[in-house]
Order: C-alpha cells, then sequence, then structure tokens
C-alpha cells in the first residue's frame, strides 16, 4: 500500500470514508457536468467541530490522489468540464467589485437579499459557487490552509493524465482562458468609462486631455488583445508582454491617488467616494488578471530558464491568491459591513481631514494663544449663563413635551451658534477636533516610526489648552449664573427657582445617588456627532463650492448687495460647518431629554458648563443653606460630568479619525510612560504654557468655536 494512504488511514479513517466513495463516483463518470459530486467533496473537506485544522482534509485529498491516479485524472477531468460548460466572465468582472448601481442602490440590494436571496441559474460559475460553498464562512476555513498544501494539491492535479477511456468528450482546456480575456476587455472599458465620469474630471481636471491613461490603458489593451487571440487562432506570430498595458495601469492608479489628495482640499460626496472604491477594484482586478494570462516571454523563449520558472512561480502565486479573494468576496457578497467599510472610511478621512484642521485652532502653543484661549472661553461662559438661566424659564411654560424639546433645541442651537459667530471656544466641542489632529500627526508617519517625542508635546498642549478652555468656560459661566439668580431675587423678591427645582437641580449633578455620569456619557456621544457633523458641512461646502453658488443667488444679491453676498458666500464656505455643527448639537441637547421622557427611558444629558450654572442658580434658591458635604458632592459631580464629557468625546473622535486614515496605533504604553515621565519632571506644562519665546504667536481671532 503506497506511503500516503497508509499514513491517512493510520490519522484520519473517517475522512477517507467520506472521501473515497465520492471520487469513486467521479471516477465512473467524470465527464458529468454535474455539481452534486463536487458539493460532496468539498462537504468532505470542510472542517467539522471536531477536526482542529482545515488542512487535515486537504492532505488527506493529495494523499488519496497521490496514491489512486486514476482518480487524480478523473477528478482534473471533472473540474475541466465543468468549467468549459459554465460561463465564467462574471466571475471575474463582478465578483468583489461594486455594481454600477450606486452606493444606496447596492445597500438596498444587499438587504433584500439577505432577506430573501436571489434565483440561481446553473450555466454561471458565481451561481454554482452558490451551490458549492453555501455559508458565508467557507471562505475562512479556505483561506486557512497554507499555500503549500493547496500548491501540492495542484500539482497532483497538474501532473494527473486527463485522457480517460470512460470520457465520451473531452474538455475545452482554453475556456478558462478565453473568458479571463473577455473579462479583461470588460474591466478595461469598464476603467476607461469610470475615470472619465464628470465628478471626477471636475475635482482633476486634468484627466480631460485625450491622452487621459484611463483611455489609453483601453488603447494599449486591445491591441495586446488582438495579437493574443490571433495567437490562439493559430497565427506563428509570439504573444507580446503586458509591460505597456501595467504601465498605463499604473498611472492610472496614480491619477486616483492625485483625485483622492484633491478630495481633501476639495470636498468629496458618497458618489465620488463610491466611484473611486470601484475605479480601484477594477485596476486591481485586471492587473491580477492580465498578470495570469501574460505568458508571452514563455512562449517566445526570450527570458532566461531562472526567470521563467520565477514568472511561472509568480503566476501560480497570483492564481491561488485570486481564487481565495473570489472565494471570500463570494462568501461576503451580501454583507453590508463591508459596502460601510470599503465607502465610509474614505468619506470619513474627508470629514475628519476639515476637522483636524479646525482642531489647530484649539492648541495653544503660547502664553499669548493661552490667554486668548482663556479670554475665548470666558465668553462662552458668560452666554452659557445666560441659557442655562433661559432654560429654566422656558421650563416654567409648562408646554406640550415636542414644543418644550423644540424651545430648549432653539435655546440651545441659537446659544451655540452664536458663540460660535463671536469666535468664543465651548471646552467640550475641543477633544473632537484635537483627536483629528492628534490622528493627523499619526498618520504623517504611518503608524510605525512615529516620533514619541513630537507627540508626547502635543498631547501636552492639547490638555493644557483643555485645561485653560474648561476654566475659562467654568470661571464665567458660574459666577454669571449666580448673579443673574441673586439678580432676580433683588428685583422680586423671590428667587428664580423653588426650594424643590434647586434640590433636583443639584440631585441632577451628584455623581453617587444618580445617573449624572451615564448622562453625561450621552452629552459626550452628542458632542462627538456635532464634530462629524461640523466636519461633513465644511466637507460638503468645499465640494458643492459654496461661496460661488452663494454669489449667483440673484434674490441674496437684490437683498443684500452684491458685496455683502460675497462676504457671506466667503464665511459660509469657511464656516458652514461651525454653524451647523453647533445647530445639531443644539437640536440633540434638547431633545435627548424629552425622547427619553416619551419612550420611558431614563436618557438624559448632563454638560459640564451648564451644570457648573445650574450648580451656582440652585445655591441662590437655598439662600446657602447647604452643607459642605452637599457642595463638595456638587462641585466633583460638576468636574465629574465634565471629565466624562471631554473623555467619551475624544475617544470616539479619536477612534473614527485613526479607522478613517487606516492608522493602527501600536504605541499607548510607551505614550502612556512618556506622558507620566513628563508630569512627574515639568508638571506646570501640564497647565501653563512656557514663556513666549521668539515672536511666534496666534492671533486671538484663530482661536474659534467649532
Amino acid at each position: 500500500m503506497p506511503f500516503g494512504i497508509a499514513r491517512t488511514h493510520l490519522t484520519n479513517p473517517p475522512l477517507i470514508h467520506f472521501m473515497l466513495p465520492v471520487l469513486e463516483r467521479i471516477t465512473a463518470h467524470p465527464d458529468s457536468p454535474e455539481l452534486d459530486n463536487l458539493i460532496d467533496l468539498v462537504k468532505a473537506l470542510r472542517p467539522h467541530p471536531a477536526q482542529e485544522e482545515p488542512v487535515t482534509s486537504l492532505r488527506t485529498l493529495t494523499d488519496l490522489l497521490q496514491a489512486h491516479p486514476q482518480h487524480a485524472a478523473a477528478l482534473r477531468y471533472y473540474l475541466l468540464q465543468l468549467l468549459c460548460t459554465r460561463r465564467q466572465t462574471s466571475l471575474f468582472t463582478d465578483i468583489g467589485i461594486l455594481s454600477n448601481d450606486g452606493f444606496f442602490s447596492e445597500l438596498h440590494r444587499r438587504l433584500s437579499y439577505r432577506i430573501l436571496p436571489p434565483a440561481l441559474d446553473d450555466r454561471y460559475l458565481p451561481d454554482c459557487l452558490e451551490k458549492i460553498l453555501p455559508y458565508n464562512t467557507d471562505y475562512l476555513w479556505i483561506q486557512a490552509i497554507p499555500t503549500a498544501d493547496w500548491n501540492a494539491l495542484l500539482d497532483v492535479l497538474q501532473r494527473a493524465d486527463s485522457e480517460l477511456p470512460t470520457a465520451s468528450t473531452k474538455p475545452d482546456e482554453q475556456k478558462t482562458l478565453t473568458e479571463m480575456l473577455l473579462a479583461i476587455q470588460i474591466l478595461s472599458y469598464r476603467i476607461s468609462a469610470i475615470g472619465m465620469e464628470p465628478e471626477l474630471i471636475r475635482i482633476y481636471s486634468e484627466i480631460k486631455a485625450f491622452e487621459s491613461p484611463f483611455l489609453m490603458q483601453n488603447v494599449e489593451l486591445h491591441t495586446y488583445l488582438n495579437g493574443y487571440m490571433r495567437h490562439l487562432q493559430g497565427d506563428p506570430t509570439p504573444i507580446e508582454d503586458a509591460s505597456h498595458v501595467f504601465v498605463m495601469l499604473d498611472q492610472c492608479q496614480e491619477v486616483v491617488k492625485k483625485i483622492r489628495k484633491s478630495t481633501l482640499r476639495l470636498g468629496t460626496s458618497i458618489s465620488v467616494t463610491y466611484r473611486l472604491v470601484r475605479l480601484d477594484q477594477h485596476l486591481d482586478r485586471l492587473q491580477k488578471l492580465l498578470a495570469l494570462v501574460d505568458v508571452g516571454p514563455e512562449i517566445s523563449g526570450d527570458a532566461d530558464p531562472a526567470t521563467l520558472q520565477l514568472r511561472i512561480e509568480n503566476r501560480r502565486k497570483v492564481g491561488l491568491d485570486l481564487a481565495l479573494e473570489l472565494v471570500e468576496a463570494h462568501n461576503r457578497k451580501y454583507t453590508v459591513r463591508e459596502l460601510f467599510a470599503d465607502n465610509i472610511n474614505l468619506l470619513a478621512r474627508n470629514v475628519t481631514e476639515n476637522a483636524s484642521r479646525t482642531g489647530e485652532h484649539y492648541i495653544a502653543d503660547s502664553r499669548s494663544e493661552y490667554t486668548a484661549m482663556y479670554r475665548s472661553a470666558a465668553g462662552a461662559g458668560f452666554i452659557i449663563g445666560g441659557m442655562a438661566m433661559l432654560k429654566i424659564l422656558i421650563s416654567y411654560l409648562r408646554a406640550a413635551p415636542l414644543v418644550e424639546a423644540f424651545l430648549f433645541s432653539m435655546n440651545y442651537s441659537f446659544g451655540f451658534m452664536l458663540i460660535h459667530v463671536l469666535h468664543f471656544t465651548v471646552a467640550t466641542k475641543q477633544p473632537a477636533m484635537t483627536a483629528s489632529r492628534i490622528a493627523a500627526d499619526l498618520h504623517s508617519r504611518d503608524g510605525r516610526n512615529i516620533d514619541l517625542d513630537s507627540l508626547i508635546e502635543l498631547v501636552v498642549k492639547v490638555i493644557r489648552t483643555q485645561f485653560v478652555a474648561v476654566l475659562g468656560n467654568l470661571s464665567i459661566a458660574f459666577p454669571v449664573a449666580y448673579l443673574l439668580a441673586l439678580g432676580y431675587f433683588g428685583l422680586t423678591g423671590h428667587h428664580f427657582v423653588n426650594t424643590d427645582k434647586a434640590l433636583h437641580l443639584l440631585h441632577d449633578i451628584d455623581p453617587f445617588s444618580s445617573l449624572a455620569l451615564f448622562h453625561a456619557a450621552i452629552a459626550g456621544v452628542c458632542l462627538f456627532l456635532a464634530g462629524l457633523i461640523s466636519g461633513y458641512y465644511d466637507n460638503k461646502a468645499l465640494y458643492t463650492r459654496m461661496s460661488q453658488r452663494v454669489r449667483r443667488a440673484r434674490w441674496l444679491n437684490r437683498l443684500l448687495g452684491r458685496n455683502r453676498t460675497a462676504r457671506l458666500g466667503d464665511y459660509l464656505e469657511t464656516g458652514l460647518g461651525g454653524l451647523m455643527g453647533n445647530f445639531y448639537f443644539g437640536i440633540l441637547l434638547g431633545t435627548i431629554g424629552t425622547i427619553g421622557f416619551i419612550i420611558g427611558l431614563p436618557i438624559d444629558i448632563r454638560h459640564i458648563t451648564f451644570s457648573a450654572a445650574n450648580f451656582a442658580i440652585a445655591m441662590v434658591a437655598l439662600d446657602h443653606a447647604t452643607t459642605w458635604k452637599m457642595i463638595a458632592v456638587s462641585g466633583f459631580g460638576v468636574i465629574a460630568i465634565g471629565t466624562v464629557n471631554l473623555w467619551v468625546s475624544f475617544s470616539l473622535a479619536l477612534f473614527v479619525a485613526m479607522r478613517s486614515r487606516q492608522v493602527r496605533f501600536r504605541h499607548g504604553i510607551p505614550l502612556l510612560k512618556g506622558l507620566l515621565a513628563r508630569f512627574l519632571k515639568k508638571p506646570l506644562d501640564f497647565f501653563l504654557p512656557p514663556a513666549n519665546v521668539g515672536t511666534a504667536s496666534m492671533p486671538e481671532d484663530n482661536i474659534k468655536s467649532s
């Protein structure tokens, strides 16, 4: 008995029991185009729960084929027969490539097919895969098998004799090659069409030229394919190599990179992002298929034996990689997460890039900038003190829940928008911006060779700028609310809130006996969302050329005059994100409590500056008849609420910014050690900037709210 069979019988007799009957059926009818035998063979290869490694099944099959050459020949003949009787082109042109329908149509298609799968047609190879590999996790065990074992199986099949006495027909072994060439032609035409889309031309106008690589690659490929097809039809002229086509495809990829860089400056949209992803997928697939069919130097004999062997091995590797890629893409073709991962990351990159540029204004380097940040935050604290009083007045109206939510939202929204217009700073709005700035600094070094000293210095600057912003907000919001409440009592003779309301305000900021910290985390999520919204509208204003659109509005020119309209357009192009971010942030703060009341869930928001103002109002209403314990707990509650606000919004913003830049930061522990060492050495650097050196100073106007 051959050694391979002896080994498999000793180690895996159950696998032999499953596989051998299937191979015997294939040997009996090798020219049958039915899928049943292949489905059974894959079922035998698929690892069972009791089996530790999927490679065991494949090695068992390889041993069986080595021991029984007639089974190997029959299996090779059977697989070729299956391929030559199926249409393969769509497998290469559609599987793993987004459709031309657009993002939302593709999303709807995937969701609908997950609920009600499409009908199958065995004439098409992708539909055959649906039956052969029906489980969404099949690609995992297939990819877990080492490349060497797949190559061993392919070697056994390649050495097998395909001439079988029981076979009535001979399969067309060039069928797959012909289908690949057709797929290459289709992919090339699609690349030309996508590359000349008006939206892409508007972003990068140089591709308008007739010599566009998206057009020229099709010209080069057409010449290459004509020669290839003539050779297959018997023309003795050797096949040319595809080097010229590869050069043009490389140029196409360079243009795609330039378009992506331009979108960071000019903005982007879901449609543009979707097209860029499709273009990348087509270029990648076309290069792989070309690498598989490019046999010109091998046929002509121009290459030396070593180079020839290297080319053959490389083609085998590319073919195996493409096969594994197609299997995974087939198993995940209805996965919604993959669609979002391919598209949203690119869109989020543009959104967070705008937030990163805004974040630079939130980092104070010198003492003059530090002082300017305090004044900016103090101005915001003054307005928020008044907003807290106005919110309590609105609550006295006892309006219907939705009306009350609307009034609360308008109070927050217009207050925050006023803060933005006056170039004041809300401290809790900083983390969403500074996180993007830190992620941008990580990305500049590709997340690997990071200059930790520079990163530590940046984090220290962010911490002390955040500290002075919080100090500016609280040091003014508390006394303003206190004086307003005291003035109200002096004018009217009764307190702004009664005793029960005052105790309720204090209970709301108690971190031990209420859900204050949970509500603060919800506010942190709102702050994070406001940062994304701000970046989204900044991107939208750039992409739609908001300034030019406003200038062309005739009704605005008649209403404001040409000069004022032009200034308004310029302001909106640079400040629309800040305005809309603050507007929607106010909507979120004003409606979450009412939503919680309507649906019966204990959800609400707690914001550090408003909590400090409410603390001051409650102190006046209680005539300062509070214990030191209550004061300490309330003061600690305000600080704890602020800490949760900042930490949640910063963590979420940093996570999204790093994911959008595809940064994997592995230097967390060295960074923490460096920050601790810096704190022990120079603790004041975390709270006060060093004395000004030189003349570098950022104008106060640059420190502004988002």
